[in-house]
């Protein structure tokens, strides 16, 4: 629909060039909206008061050469021309029925589009540390990445789906070491667990591996593992380098071979864990990065020498300094220790010339909103590197605090005190999950109501869209009892027949729904399908609850039946694009 009013401005355009009132050689971008009110037109274009300048006209004088010039449509009842120059399209019953007719034709394909022209974008989300298991405050990004990606696919992009794995560095490192201390309490050592450490039952799981693997031939008394370390901080000394000695302290006693074993142990366990926690939600990637190849193929050493190359790399105390400065950062940043080891920065530097070196048109970043200082020196260093930074797009996301009982439920991966993705599915079911989690702009801070989540009542909004899906399936169920069946053909010859207002809102409903999938798609904002598909099940329940479908006139029957079978293909359509069933019965 929106289509067809631009091809006809479009070819009005033309027109005037053609005729000598507008510049041969002009690029022109249609703008054409749908108006707040319906009195004032369906659709309302600026396109004159764009043209005016190139045209050396007044905006109205223009506007109204254009209309003029526009071919007719049965699609268009009246054009108004208002304000300054606003072309007001009013459309007939027949470009509604056009578009129930395509719904109805194109089914699953309904809303999707080539608007990304098969251009290549990355998507990368979630890669959270894995340290412990995904916990409520993930999932929000992983709906969030997923939905993004698949509304981009909907829209003709190719989409690649990533996940970085971090499987090297210092949180690894206290990984293993809290398994590796776990290990020895179940070897019958006494010892305090570091406050640095990660404290979740899932570490005893992993140690109880390790424990299995080799009974206590890794056991080395806790005197010897805490001898000498730095005092921990409940006794007035500092957490950090408590932990940073007992990590040391840990690969010195079990040696290279047993201490990679151990740190292995840990990751893959966890890993695996959230493969599976991911899958089961309904997030595929077609990627895991893993961190640690960065290091062994060589490519921090290749980014850091690409920027010694460019002059942006110096030498302090030791250490090599990456000038972020030059391109606005508040800092210089660490990109090599003293000790000769890289930083958590250079590898994300390395990923990053990796990512647009594998040929990507874009490159999008889904972090957590406390990274959002991290933004400017990661896009400093691929400027740096020579890279168009322009082409990496982060987008932050609030992590989710969830309530129960009106509480808020306090999470902490360290402490072990957290709800695991696992536990909230389990709990709500992914359906209400992946909704809930897609509701609100993801800049936005979001409050998860566990209640509302689980409730079957209309104000739940999930529950409330799947109703209306289930309420249409029903409906068709009930035919054959009474001796019916929708005859398609029958429906579209008689689509004249929907004059009722309830009916009128729906089909414009249905008809916003490809425009709406493309603006979700390039703004990134899964949000506005939410609240559309709420929108469109109010519209259909309100029509249910006034007006009879398996009625003794087929004419209008079958129109009905169409109309609300179109109902039941978009709302299943919108559900798709956010991870959630169309269920059939409820």
């Amino acid at each position: 629909m929106k289509h067809h009013l631009s091809q006809l401005l479009s070819e009005a355009v033309q027109t005037l060039q053609s005729h000598g009132d507008l510049p041969a050689d002009l690029s022109i971008k249609i703008g054409l909206e749908r108006t707040r009110d319906r009195k004032h037109g369906d659709f309302a274009s600026n396109l004159a008061m764009v043209l005016c300048k190139p045209a050396q006209s007044k905006p109205r004088d223009l506007a109204e050469k254009l209309v003029a010039a526009l071919p007719d449509s049965d699609q268009v009842t009246k054009i108004d021309i208002a304000g300054p120059g606003f072309i007001n399209f009013f459309l007939s019953p027949a470009a509604y029925h056009a578009t129930l007719s395509q719904v109805l034709k194109q089914a699953d394909r309904y809303g999707r589009s080539n608007l990304g022209q098969g251009k290549s974008v990355q998507v990368e989300f979630v890669s959270a540390n894995p340290t412990g298991p995904l916990h409520v405050g993930h999932g929000r990004g992983a709906a969030y990445g997923a939905t993004v990606a698949d509304l981009l696919a909907a829209v003709g992009y190719r989409v690649h789906r990533e996940y970085y794995v971090n499987d090297a560095g210092r949180q690894m490192d206290i990984l293993a070491t809290s398994v590796y201390l776990r290990y020895l309490d179940l070897c019958g050592e006494e010892l305090v667990f570091p406050a640095n450490g990660y404290k979740g039952d899932y570490v005893w799981d992993v140690a109880a591996s390790l424990h299995r693997e080799h009974g206590d031939d890794l056991r080395h008394p806790a005197a010897e593992i805490f001898a000498d370390t730095p005092a921990d901080e409940p006794n007035g000394g500092d957490k950090e380098l408590h932990i940073d000695a007992l990590i040391q302290r840990c690969k010195d006693l079990l040696g290279t071979e047993h201490y990679r074993e151990t740190f292995d142990l840990g990751l893959d366990s966890i890993l695996e864990n959230i493969r599976r926690d991911l899958e089961e939600f309904g997030v595929h990637y077609d990627d895991w990065f893993s961190e640690r190849s960065l290091t062994e193929n060589g490519l921090v050493e290749s980014a850091i020498q690409r920027l010694k190359e460019t002059g942006h790399i110096y030498e302090k105390k030791g250490a090599l300094w990456f000038r972020s400065t030059d391109f606005g950062d508040e800092k210089d940043r660490v990109v090599v220790r003293e000790n000769g080891q890289s930083t958590y920065f250079a590898s994300d530097i390395a990923y990053h010339m990796n990512k647009l070196e594998r040929g990507y048109d874009r490159v999008i970043d889904v972090w957590g909103a406390d990274h959002h200082g991290y933004v400017p020196r990661v896009k400093a260093a691929l400027s740096a590197l020579g890279d168009d930074a322009g082409k990496l797009d982060v987008l932050l996301v609030q992590f989710a605090v969830l309530y129960r009982g009106g509480k808020k439920v306090q999470m902490s991966t360290r402490s072990g005190e957290f709800v695991t993705l696992r536990e909230l599915r389990q709990e709500v079911g992914n359906d209400a999950a992946r909704f809930f989690y897609v509701m609100r702009k993801c800049e936005q801070h979001m409050d998860f109501d566990l209640d509302l989540a689980r409730s079957q009542s209309n104000d739940n909004p999930v529950y409330y869209i799947q109703y209306a899906h289930a309420r249409i399936a029903s409906v068709l169920r009930q035919m054959p009892d009474r001796g019916m069946q929708w005859d398609s053909n029958m429906g579209e010859q008689n689509l004249h027949q929907l004059t009722e207002s309830h009916e009128d809102a729906l089909m414009v409903n249905l008809s916003r729904y490809p425009e709406l999938v493309e603006a979700a798609a390039i703004n990134h904002e899964p949000h506005a399908i939410a609240h559309y598909l709420r929108d469109l099940a109010n519209d259909f329940h309100t029509y249910y609850n006034a007006h009879q479908f398996l009625i003794e006139d087929q004419a209008l029957r079958n129109a009905r039946l169409s109309l609300i079978q179109a109902t039941r293909q978009v709302i299943a359509n919108g559900l798709k694009l956010l991870g959630v069933s169309a269920p059939d019965s409820m």
